[in-house]
C-alpha cells in the first residue's frame, strides 16, 4: 500500500523519490493513454521495470483456451492485449557507463503526472560509478488531439560545476517482442505471450525507424514508426538503423559544463485486421508526418487545450479534503484517457494501463465507466455502444449457440467473441446484455440523441429484448421468470430470479417496446411485430422480484435468505479476498457477498423500490458484503447517502476513489481499476449530489457529509450544463453554456441555450433557466439505525484511521 507516497497536489500526482519496489504500481498510475494508445509509466531507459507495456486498443493475439473438462458451448480460444513495440526506451551511457538507478548513486528522482497538461515529467540527478553528474529532464505525452501518436522530450546537462566535460550517447530505440515477466498465483492477471509478433518490414532513416508486424493466430498488423529532433552542440551525430524487433537512433556527442543536448521523440501507431502491410506503413508514416509539422510545442499547447475543455466540463470541486479533490481528479484522468479517442473499440477493465483480465472489456464499462462520459463527454459514450453494435453478430452467434434466441453479449471480450473460460461466472452472467441495454437507454435520455437510438440503439434494444423472452419463461402462475442466471455478486451463481437481473430485464423489455414504437421503420426492418412487442410487455409485467416477507427485505436471488451465514467472525484478515483461499462451492450456498448486487439494483433501478425498502435492504446486504472486488465500495457511497448515512457514504467514496492511489487491493501493479475511479464519480454525483433521473426527468438530492464543507460540479443533460453548488444547508443551480473543444462535440446534441430545463430539488420540480441561478434548502437527514459490516470488514479509511 503506497497511500503516503504521493504529494497531496489538487491538479498532480508528485513522486517526490523513487522506490524501485514500487514500479509495478507507479508503472500504471503513471500510465498515459488517449483511449488508442497507451504507454505505462515505466522509466525511460526501460530497466528496471516490472511489466513493460506499450498498448493500441483492441490489438489482441488469439490463444487457445484448455478446458479439464471440456462442454458444449464452451469458448475455444481467448484474446489477450500484445504488447507492441515499445517507443518509450531513451537509454543513456555517460562516459560508457549506462544510467541504471541501481548503480552509481541517485542524488534525486522526481516524477510528477500533470492532469492539466496530460504530461508526465520526471527529473533526476545522477552520479555515474565513475563519478560524472548528469542532470536529467524528460517529459512524456499521449496526444489527446492526434491519436495516433506520442512524444518525449529528453533533455540531458552537465551541470556547471562539473570537473570535467563527458561524452554522451543516447540510443532511442523502438523495440519489439520485450521480454515479459512471468506472472503466476492470481487468476486475474494477464497471460504472458513469448513473442507474438511476426516481423514484416523494417526501415530506417537519419533520425528513425519504422517496422510492421502481424501477430500469428489473430492475424492482425501493426506498425510502429518513430523519428527525433536533436538540439545540442553543433558536432552532434545522428544515425539510426533498424532490424526486424529493433529500431534504433543513436545520438552521440560530447558536452561540456553548462551544456545541454536536447532530443525530441515522435511516435505514431498503428494497427488493422484488413489493411496490407504498405497501407499500415503509409498510415503511420503519415501519422507521424503530422506530429512533426505540429511540433513539440504544438501538441503540448493542444494537449492542454484539450484538457481544459474537458476539465470545464468534468471537474469536480471539493472543499475540506485535499486528498479527495486530488483523487477526484486523478480517477477523472484516467476515465477520460481509457476512452476519449477510443472511437468505436473497446474500453478495458484496465484502459491501455495493464494487461489485468487480459485486457478484456466487461459489463463494468457499460455499468461504471458510461456514465461518467454521458454527462461529460457523450461522443464517447456513443462511440463505445456503437462497438458494442459491431459485435452484435458475435453475440448472436453465440445465443444461437446457447440455443437462445436474440444476442447473448460476451461476459468478457476484446473483440466481441467469449473469453470467459468459467461459465457459472460468465456466461451465466446474462445481466451484460441488460446492461448494454441500460446504457443505451440512459444515453438517449441524456442527450436526446434520436439518430444514434434509430441508428444504433434499435438494434441493441431489440436483440436483448429477445434474449429475455427466449431466456425466461411464463410460470404456471404467469409470474415471468428468469431462472438459473448469475447476477453481479460473483460469490453467488447460477441462481433464480436474481433481482438485479430481472429489473434489469424489465427496463431492457420495457424500452426496446417503446423504441420499436418510436421508430416504426427499424422495427419493420428487424422484423419486430406488434405481437411481440406485447410480449416484452407482458414479460417485463408479470417479472418476478423476490421479498422475503418476513425479514422484511427483498432477496438477492430466490431463496438467498434461507441459506445459512457465512462464518464472518471466523475467517482471518489474510483470507480476503475469498475467492482466493475458499472453494466456490462453498461461496456459493452462504449468504456472503462479493460485491452488492441487491443494492446494485437499488441504484440502477431507484424507483423499483420504496425508502423504506432501500432503507432496509441496506442495512441487511451491508452486514453480509465484504467488498473483495473494486466495484463494491462506490455502488455503497450512492446507496449509504441515499439512506442517510453521510458518514459512511464519505468513507466509501474515499476507499473508491483511492483504491489505485493508495493501492488498496494489492493489485494495481496489472493496470488502473478503471471501473473503480470510474465510479468515484458516480459517488459523487450520485452519492452526494443525490443524482437521477426519473421519468425523464434529471433530478437532484445533494447532502454532504461532515468531512466536506463544500461541492460544485457541472453535468451534461440534454446538450445542457447544469452547474451545482451544495453547501451544508442549501444547493444552487444555474445553466452554463457546455465547454467544447478539440475533438470534443458531443454527437447529436442540440445545444438549445435559451431553453430552460426542468428540475427537481428532493421533491421539489423547478424551471431552471439561464439567466436566473436558483437556490433550495437541503431539508435534514431521515435518522436511520446503526449500519454494520461483517466483522473486520468495516470500510478501509475508516480502519486505517482509527
Amino acid at each position: 500500500m503506497i497511500s503516503n507516497a504521493f504529494s497531496v497536489d489538487p491538479w498532480s500526482v508528485h513522486e517526490p523519490d523513487l522506490d524501485v519496489d514500487l514500479l509495478g504500481q507507479t508503472e500504471s498510475l503513471f500510465a498515459l493513454a488517449n483511449g488508442h494508445v497507451g504507454m505505462r509509466g515505466n522509466l525511460d531507459e526501460g530497466e528496471p521495470h516490472r511489466m513493460p507495456g506499450t498498448y493500441l486498443n483492441s490489438f489482441f493475439e488469439s490463444r487457445p483456451m484448455p478446458h479439464a473438462e471440456g462442454g458444449f458451448g464452451f469458448p475455444e480460444e481467448n484474446q489477450t492485449l500484445v504488447n507492441v513495440p515499445n517507443g518509450k526506451l531513451i537509454r543513456l551511457l555517460v562516459d560508457d557507463e549506462p544510467l541504471d538507478v541501481r548503480y552509481g548513486q541517485l542524488h534525486d528522482h522526481q516524477r510528477t503526472l500533470d492532469m492539466r497538461s496530460g504530461i508526465l515529467t520526471r527529473r533526476l540527478e545522477w552520479t555515474s560509478p565513475n563519478g560524472q553528474r548528469v542532470d536529467v529532464t524528460s517529459q512524456r505525452l499521449v496526444s489527446f488531439s492526434q491519436r495516433a501518436v506520442a512524444a518525449i522530450s529528453y533533455e540531458v546537462t552537465i551541470p556547471e560545476d562539473s570537473a570535467s566535460d563527458a561524452l554522451l550517447v543516447i540510443q532511442s530505440e523502438l523495440f519489439a517482442n520485450e521480454q515479459m515477466p512471468e506472472i503466476t498465483g492470481d487468476p486475474r492477471v494477464a497471460a504472458a505471450l513469448t513473442k507474438p509478433l511476426a516481423p514484416e518490414h523494417n526501415s530506417h532513416s537519419t533520425y528513425g525507424a519504422r517496422m510492421t508486424h502481424q501477430t500469428k493466430r489473430s492475424e492482425l498488423r501493426v506498425g510502429a514508426a518513430m523519428e527525433h529532433q536533436v538540439f545540442g552542440p553543433d558536432d552532434v551525430k545522428v544515425e539510426s538503423s533498424c532490424s526486424k524487433n529493433v529500431g534504433r537512433t543513436t545520438v552521440i556527442c560530447r558536452l561540456k559544463p553548462g551544456e545541454s543536448l536536447r532530443i525530441v521523440k515522435y511516435l505514431a501507431y498503428g494497427w488493422s485486421s484488413t489493411r496490407s502491410q504498405p497501407a499500415i506503413v503509409d498510415q503511420v508514416e503519415a501519422a507521424l508526418d503530422a506530429s512533426l509539422y505540429t511540433g513539440w510545442d504544438g501538441l503540448v499547447a493542444a494537449q492542454r487545450e484539450y484538457l481544459d475543455a474537458f476539465w470545464a466540463r468534468a471537474d469536480i470541486e471539493i472543499d475540506g479534503d485535499p486528498r479527495l479533490q486530488q483523487a477526484i481528479r486523478f480517477s477523472l484522468f484516467h476515465v477520460l484517457q481509457a476512452g476519449a479517442r477510443a472511437e468505436k473499440r473497446a474500453i478495458g477493465a484496465k484502459g491501455l494501463t495493464g494487461q489485468g483480465y487480459d485486457g478484456h472489456s466487461f459489463w463494468d464499462c457499460e455499468t461504471f465507466v458510461l456514465p461518467v462520459f454521458m454527462h461529460t463527454n457523450p461522443r464517447v459514450a456513443a462511440d463505445a455502444l456503437r462497438w458494442r453494435h459491431s459485435t452484435l453478430d458475435a453475440a448472436v452467434a453465440n445465443a444461437q449457440t446457447l440455443g437462445l434466441e436474440g444476442a447473448a453479449f460476451a461476459w468478457r471480450t476484446i473483440r466481441g467473441e467469449e473469453c470467459s473460460g468459467y461459465w457459472p461466472a460468465g456466461t451465466a452472467a446474462f445481466h451484460v446484455n441488460a446492461d448494454i441495454a441500460d446504457a443505451v437507454l440512459r444515453y438517449v435520455s441524456a442527450t436526446d440523441d434520436t439518430d444514434f437510438e434509430r441508428e444504433t440503439g434499435v438494434d441493441l434494444l431489440v436483440a436483448t429484448a429477445r434474449l429475455w423472452r427466449s431466456l425466461g419463461h411464463h410460470d404456471s402462475e404467469s409470474n415471468f421468470r428468469i431462472d438459473g442466471v448469475t447476477g453481479p455478486d460473483e460469490y453467488s451463481a447460477v441462481a433464480d430470479n436474481n433481482v438485479y437481473t430481472n429489473l434489469m430485464a424489465q427496463r431492457n423489455l420495457r424500452g426496446a417496446a417503446a423504441a420499436c414504437v418510436r421508430h416504426p421503420r427499424e422495427a419493420e426492418r428487424l422484423g419486430v411485430t406488434s405481437e411481440e412487442i406485447a410480449s416484452w410487455r407482458s414479460a417485463a409485467t408479470a417479472m418476478v422480484i423476490p421479498f422475503d416477507e418476513k425479514l422484511g427485505v427483498h432477496q438477492q436471488a430466490e431463496g438467498f435468505t434461507s441459506h445459512a451465514l457465512w462464518d464472518f467472525e471466523g475467517t482471518p484478515e489474510e483470507n480476503y479476498p475469498l475467492l482466493l483461499n475458499y472453494p466456490y462451492f462453498d461461496l456459493y450456498r452462504k449468504q456472503v457477498v462479493k460485491q452488492p448486487d441487491l443494492v446494485l439494483a437499488m441504484v440502477q433501478c431507484p424507483d423499483a423500490f420504496t425508502p423504506e425498502q432501500k432503507a432496509a435492504n441496506f442495512a441487511y446486504y451491508e452486514r453480509i458484503t465484504v467488498r473483495d472486488s473494486s466495484l463494491s465500495p462506490g455502488t455503497l457511497a450512492v446507496m449509504a447517502a441515499e439512506t442517510g448515512h453521510l458518514d459512511l457514504a464519505y468513507d466509501y467514496l474515499c476507499e473508491s476513489v483511492q483504491m489505485d492511489l493508495a493501492d488498496l487491493e494489492n493489485n494495481v501493479r496489472d493496470g488502473i481499476h478503471l471501473a473503480a475511479v470510474a465510479s468515484g464519480w458516480t459517488s459523487i454525483i450520485q452519492g452526494l449530489g443525490g443524482m437521477r433521473t426519473h421519468d425523464g426527468t434529471l433530478t437532484f438530492a445533494p447532502r454532504l457529509p461532515s468531512a466536506v464543507s463544500g461541492l460544485r460540479f457541472r453535468v451534461l443533460w440534454r446538450g445542457r450544463s447544469v452547474h451545482v453548488e451544495i453547501g451544508h444547508g442549501e444547493a444552487t443551480y444555474s445553466l452554463e453554456e457546455p465547454a467544447t473543444g478539440t475533438g470534443t462535440g458531443p454527437t447529436g446534441m442540440t445545444v438549445t441555450s435559451s431553453e430552460p430545463l426542468e428540475l427537481r430539488h428532493h421533491d421539489e420540480d423547478f424551471v431552471l433557466s439561464a439567466d436566473e441561478p436558483l437556490t433550495f434548502d437541503i431539508p435534514p437527514v431521515p435518522t436511520r439505525g446503526v449500519i454494520e459490516q461483517p466483522a473486520g470488514r468495516a470500510p478501509l479509511f475508516r480502519r486505517l484511521h482509527q
